[in-house]
C-alpha cells in the first residue's frame, strides 16, 4: 500500500505537487494520469525517495522508502528505462543489482526469461531498442519479487504483443495481492488495465475513483439511433423541445434531450422503421479530456493555416518567420 498525505513539492519558481493525498491499495491496478506538468513524475520520485517533499509524507506499507534495508524486495520501480549503464549487457546489469541485495543468480535468469530478454541478455544495453529497454526496466523492477510496483510509462515503445504482455503481467500481479501503480498516456490501454484512477491537474488531485465511475461521470445522455429513415425521424424528433439530432453517418443519428423509449414511441406513431437504439458510451480518453480541460499547462496552438491567411492584410505574410508555441514541457 502507498499512502500520501498532503504531499507537496515546491521549487523556487513553481509548485509541482500541491497537497496531494491518496491511498494506492493492494489487489488492484491503479492508474496515475494527468497532463504534462501535472506533477506525476515528481510524485513518483518522492515515493521512491529521489526527491524530498517540501511538506507532507508518503509511505510504502507504512514506511518511507529511505528506511528500507533491502528496498528491491519491497518496491520495484521503473521511472526511467534509460537510466542504465549502456556498456553493460542486460544480464550484467541485473546481476549487479542482484548483488546489492544478495539475490540469487537463478532469480536473474528467471526475470530475463519472464520479460522476453533471453535472446539479447548478453548484448550491450546501448544497442537495445526502446521496447527492449522497457522490458529490461520491468525486469529490474521485478528482480526482488516486491509486493509493490511503481511503473512510469511501462508500455512506451512496446509493440502490440509487448503491450498485451505488460497488461497481463500487471493484472496478474495485482490478482496476487500486490500493489500496482502505473502511469501512462495511452488511455485505451489504461482503460483495459487499471481498476482505479488517480488523476492530477496542476499538482492537485482532481479525481480519485474507480475507472468505471470516472467514465460514468462523463457519460453522455445520448442515444444512437440506426434507421433507414433518418431524415424523417430527425424532423419528428426536432418537434420535441430540447431535443438535438446529429447525423453521424448515413442512417445513424445521435440524439440528445430524449430517451430511447420516447424515441421508439415517436417513431412508431409516424411509421418510421428503427433498426437499433443504443446509449452512446464515452471512452476513458473522452472522460479524461473533459476532466482535465482546465488543467492543461502545455497547450498546442491552433493550426497555422487557421492563423496565417495570405488573403487577410491584417495578418502576417506567411512567407515570413512564424513563432511557435512552447509545447515541449514534460511532467515534473
Amino acid at each position: 500500500m502507498i499512502e500520501a498525505q498532503r504531499l507537496t513539492k515546491r521549487y523556487p519558481d513553481a509548485t509541482a505537487v500541491d497537497g496531494v493525498s491518496f491511498t494506492i491499495r493492494p489487489g488492484i491496478v491503479t492508474g496515475f494520469l494527468g497532463p504534462n506538468g501535472a506533477g506525476k513524475s515528481t510524485t513518483m520520485r518522492m515515493i521512491m525517495g529521489l526527491d524530498r517533499p517540501t511538506a507532507g509524507t508518503v509511505t510504502v506499507n507504512g514506511t518511507s522508502y529511505a528506511r528500507f534495508r533491502a528496498p528491491l524486495g519491497e518496491v520495484g520501480a521503473l521511472l526511467d528505462a534509460k537510466a542504465v549503464h549502456r556498456g553493460r549487457s542486460a544480464e550484467n546489469h541485473l546481476l549487479s543489482l542482484a548483488a546489492t541485495h544478495g539475490i540469487a543468480r537463478r532469480r536473474v535468469h528467471d526475470v530475463i526469461e519472464a520479460t522476453g530478454l533471453s535472446t539479447v541478455a548478453r548484448k550491450r544495453v546501448g544497442t537495445f531498442s526502446l521496447g527492449m529497454g522497457q522490458r529490461l526496466g520491468i525486469a529490474a523492477a521485478l528482480l526482488g519479487d516486491p509486493q509493490t510496483l511503481i511503473l512510469d510509462e511501462p508500455v512506451n515503445g512496446l509493440d502490440p504483443e509487448g503491450v498485451l504482455w505488460v497488461r497481463t503481467l500487471l493484472r496478474g500481479l495485482a490478482a496476487e495481492g500486490r500493489t500496482v501503480f502505473l502511469s501512462s498516456h495511452l488511455m485505451s490501454e489504461m482503460a483495459l488495465t487499471a481498476d482505479h484512477l488517480v488523476i492530477l491537474g496542476r499538482g492537485r488531485v482532481i479525481v480519485d475513483a474507480p475507472t468505471r465511475e470516472v467514465v460514468g461521470r462523463a457519460q453522455k445522455a445520448a442515444v444512437q439511433v440506426t434507421t433507414p429513415m433518418g431524415a424523417e425521424l430527425e424532423r419528428v424528433l426536432l418537434r420535441h423541445p430540447g431535443v438535438s439530432v446529429v447525423v453521424i453517418d448515413r442512417g445513424i443519428l445521435e440524439v440528445t434531450g430524449i430517451d430511447a423509449p420516447r424515441i421508439a414511441a415517436a417513431a412508431s406513431v409516424e411509421g418510421i422503421v428503427l433498426h437499433g437504439l443504443a446509449p452512446v458510451h464515452v471512452s476513458l480518453e473522452e472522460a479524461y479530456m473533459q476532466l482535465t480541460a482546465d488543467a492543461v499547462e502545455y497547450r498546442s496552438s491552433s493550426d497555422l493555416t487557421d492563423r496565417v491567411d495570405s488573403t487577410d492584410p491584417a495578418r502576417p505574410d506567411p512567407s515570413g518567420p512564424v513563432s511557435h508555441d512552447r509545447t515541449t514541457g514534460g511532467s515534473r
